[in-house]
């Protein structure tokens, strides 16, 4: 996996690879007693000509709280509503196909969040059908709106 720039929510660089940092964050949680959730997510924004992706990966403490790790990326912007989304699905898919080996490894359960809505009258529908076939198909568990808050609320604030 190429080498991206990942960071904490309060901006903190994350100076080693995410597999380290992930490892690293389960390892400590663990050992604290708690019980974890992961769920990756991705949305996007376009403005003007460019569109940023965020990517975040959400860890769930059971009844704790959480924390995500974020990753932002911009590209010049000349695609359908249908390639973004799926773009916003590919993403997600390279971070958790990257990390799924801790998850199991860790018995850590993961879902993919899609910000696509399952109601036809939004324009983010038209990816749906694509999308879960994708994620379902590599063997991840699959949200969409409106129970996909790692990319709907988290991703989203940070895009």
């Amino acid at each position: 996996m190429k080498s991206k720039m990942w960071r904490r929510f309060d901006g903190e660089k994350i100076k080693i690879p995410i597999y380290d940092k992930v490892k690293e964050a389960i390892i400590r949680e663990i050992a604290a007693g708690k019980n974890l959730k992961v769920c990756i997510g991705s949305d996007s924004q376009v403005r003007g000509t460019v569109a940023e992706f965020a990517t975040v990966i959400v860890f769930l403490r059971e009844n704790q709280g959480g924390f995500m790790f974020i990753c932002n990326e911009k590209t010049e912007h000349n695609m359908s509503i249908k390639e973004r989304m799926l773009l916003e699905v590919a993403k997600s898919i390279e971070i958790a196909y990257h990390l799924c080996d801790l998850f199991d490894k860790f018995n850590i359960d993961m879902e993919i969040h899609v910000d696509i809505n399952t109601n036809p009258q939004f324009k983010s529908n038209v990816a749906l059908q694509e999308a879960m076939g994708y994620i379902l198909s590599m063997g991840f568990a699959f949200k969409a709106k409106p129970d996909a808050f790692a990319s709907s609320s988290c991703a989203n604030k940070v895009v």
